[in-house]
Parts: structure tokens; sequence; C-alpha cells
């Protein structure tokens, strides 16, 4: 069988996202091949300078995952431990490429990297598939578990490369690969069409050999679209959240300036825009004291005056003098963005602690702390059938719906709105760990 496309197209990307970083990352089970791919994305790219090649290099041959693999503990057990990012460029694009662990003890990683992430590519080992079983191949429930976790933290790209297939060819049994790929493939949409994942390809790579990775194989494992990285260079950025009403969590207060500074004698309240526009003559409501005031000026990170849109460092000076402090958010007058002191959604849980009713914890929403208690635990998500059930606790790494109710309430949207005011972190009062990840509804 002859692939010419994947299931779904690539999502067209303008100008601004051709030209803009592309933030991705690896994942999968482990020893699926993430390093090595990654390790192969530089070599072949010309990203690798000659004394970190034979930094790596091995009896003249190199070990590209060496290349992410920079804790000792890594090296020594030759598994990713931690989050390990490098940089790389093409004439088309830059990028930012996370390599997260595969192992289920370390899915807390993994979720730090994806939350922030453009893309994803899901590494899926052929060998440790028993694909020619009938009626559907089996995925490895750590490959259903991080698709189902990009899912919910909203990536907007997810690719899935089958790696490994040059291992499966068998010059006694032509075609052995493409139909090992086939087969494999047909598994991974039936769980992307059951959980709801937008798969935006599904790739035949040889991390180790290079087959389409940097360049196109055509025909290879019968499958003539493009290469992993000529589709990353199409990508889009993840779009900010500009059509939102104005949210500006204050992260920093500058002190009063001197009259000669452009701010004109007033605090200048600095943080991230997380949804809309932040530009002069908007009337804002200080959260969660409820005062009010309209926004004098607004400097960007060069404390240049102009308007600054989402995901954008900016410093707002407000017209008057109210009472703000880091914490505290800055809201365009709507009730879309009202407070909230009960909420609900999907955690990812973090801690080695399961979570159970009735415990309290610290919450960050933005940079806001609050206390939260576990008001009840839904259902617990079973990765590996999708499944919805009823549980009294959350074991680490495990996936579920829970309720909190908050000490006080939080300027809160739902996730699929905004990935700002839509999550909150939850942070172990006693241990100051970082407990689990929730996802507001």
């Amino acid at each position: 069988m002859t692939i010419l496309a994947s299931p779904h197209s690539a999502p067209e990307s303008t100008d601004l996202d051709r030209h803009a970083a592309l933030k991705f990352i690896t994942c999968g089970s482990v020893d699926d091949g993430k390093s090595t791919l990654i390790g192969r994305l530089l070599v072949d790219s010309r990203s690798v300078l000659q004394d970190q090649m034979a930094n790596v290099s091995k009896s003249g041959a190199a070990d590209l995952a060496l290349f992410t693999d920079g804790l000792s503990a890594e090296r020594e057990q030759g598994i990713t431990i931690d989050v390990a990012y490098r940089y790389f460029a093409t004439p088309a694009r830059k990028f930012i490429i996370g390599d997260t662990p595969g192992h289920e003890q370390y899915t807390r990683n993994m979720v730090t990297a994806a939350s922030s992430a453009d893309a994803a590519v899901v590494l899926v080992d052929a060998t440790k598939l028993k694909w020619k079983d009938v009626p559907q191949v089996t995925l490895l429930p750590q490959t259903r578990r991080h698709a189902l976790l990009l899912k919910l933290l909203r990536v907007p790209s997810i690719v899935f490369a089958v790696n490994k297939l040059d291992a499966l060819e068998d010059p006694a049994e032509p075609g052995r690969a493409t139909e090992a790929f086939e087969r494999i493939r047909q598994a991974l949409l039936a769980f992307a069409a059951e959980a709801g994942i937008e798969v935006t390809a599904t790739i035949p790579i040889s991390a180790l050999q290079g087959n389409n990775v940097v360049s196109a194989t055509p025909g290879w494992c019968g499958y003539l679209g493009q290469s992993l990285l000529q589709l990353l260079e199409q990508l889009p950025v993840t779009p900010a959240d500009g059509a939102l009403p104005l949210a500006f969590p204050v992260q920093w207060v500058e002190k009063f300036s001197s009259s000669s500074d452009t701010s004109q004698g007033r605090r200048v309240f600095w943080g991230r825009v997380a949804n809309g526009h932040a530009q002069v003559g908007q009337n804002v409501t200080v959260f969660p004291s409820g005062k009010t005031a309209t926004i004098a000026q607004v400097l960007n990170h060069v404390r240049q005056p102009q308007a600054v849109h989402a995901n954008h460092g900016a410093g707002l000076v407000l017209d008057r003098e109210v009472d703000v402090s880091r914490g505290d958010w800055l809201l365009a007058d709507t009730a879309e963005l009202q407070g909230r002191q009960t909420v609900s959604g999907i955690v990812a849980w973090m801690d080695d602690t399961p979570l159970v009713t009735g415990r309290t914890y610290w919450a960050l929403h933005g940079h806001r702390w609050v206390k939260a208690k576990v008001q009840r635990i839904d259902y617990r998500i079973d990765v590996n059938t999708l499944a919805q059930s009823p549980t009294t606790e959350l074991e680490p790494n495990a996936i579920g719906h829970i309720t909190l109710a908050l000490q006080a309430p939080i300027a809160a949207m739902g996730f699929a709105q905004s990935r700002v005011l839509g999550a909150l972190i939850l942070v172990d009062t006693a241990s100051h760990a970082t407990a689990g990840a929730l996802l507001i509804e």
C-alpha cells in the first residue's frame, strides 16, 4: 500500500508562523528512540560541531542519544530522566526541541514540557509491537498515555513517528516492513479516533539510519510523503489567545519611577499578557480587589510605548493609584472573566503520595497562590481503554477528574479557551513539591 499523505493535512501556517521558532517535544515509551531521533535531526541538519561529535563518539561511531542525555545517571543507565532542550535551525526555520522521558515514573516531566509545546512527535517502536495481531495491533500503554496527555494539554500538532522499521526488513520476506507500518498506522488512527485526537501525520522513520527524518525516503515502507523535518518546518506555532478579553497576571511591581521616566512617576506592573491585547485606554478591573482603572500607558519588553499582544511581556501603567500586588490580575471589564471558588477538571497527578479526598494543597494560578481542598475525586481515566472508573484515590502518574474548593476565588476560564487561565498547579503544603497539574473545565 502506498501512502501519499497523512490522515490529516498539516495545518496551514502563516508567514509569521514559518519564521517563528517551533517548540516541539519527543515523547513515547521507553527506548522508542526519542534521544536518537533528536541526535539524528541535529547531525543531519548540520547543527553539530566537530568537538560535540567527538564527545559522543564510541569506537568511531556516534551514539546519537548522548546529544540529549546530559545527566550522568542518564548516560550510565542509558535512559532519559529529565527534559533536555536542544536548539537548531534550518534555512527555513528555528527549532527548540524537548526530549522527554519515556518511563512512567517520569511522566510528570513530560507533562511539564508538553504544557508549552507547539507540536509533539510521539515515537512508536515497531519492534516492540505484535504487529501481526488480529484484529488490531495493541499499542504500548505509555504511547497511549502520552498521546492522551498531549490532547488534554491542547498541543496543536501531534505527529506519530513509527520508528525502527528498518529492523523489520527481511530480504526473504519482501514488504514485511511496509505491512508492519500499515498495521501499526491503522492501530494508531483507531486509537486517535476513539480518543478524539487529531493526528497531523503518521510517518515511518528510522532514527538510527536516517530514513524519513531529515530527507524523505520515497517509497520506503510504502510512504511517499514528507520527511519529519520537512513537516516540522511547516507546522504553525501555538496561536496566541488574542481574541479573548484582556487578562494580565501581575508578576512584578516596579516602584515609583522618576518623573522623567516614560511612566510619568507612576508604578509599572510587569508581567506576560495571558489573553487579548494590552493597549492604552482600556478599562480594567483589579482581581480580586474589584478596583477599576484605565490603562494610561503600555510598555513593551524594552520599555518602549506600544500595544502588546498575548504571550508577550508588558509593563502597564494605570491612570490612577490603586492597590495592585504580585499575584493580582488586571482583567478586562467583562462577564467572561469572573472569579470562581470551585473548579473541576482533568488532573495529571505527579506526586509520590496518592491524591485523596479532603487533602489540602497550595494552588498556583498565574502568580496567585490560594489554598485548595480536594472536594471529591470524580473518576480515574484508564489510559489503555479511555474508560472512566470511580476511585477513592489517584496514584502517581494517574490521570483523573477532580473538584477543588478554593479558599479564595481565582479568575479562571476553561482550559479549552485559555491555556493560561485554564490551568493551575497543585503544590504540597509541607514539601513544596509540585503535586499535580489541573486543566480546568
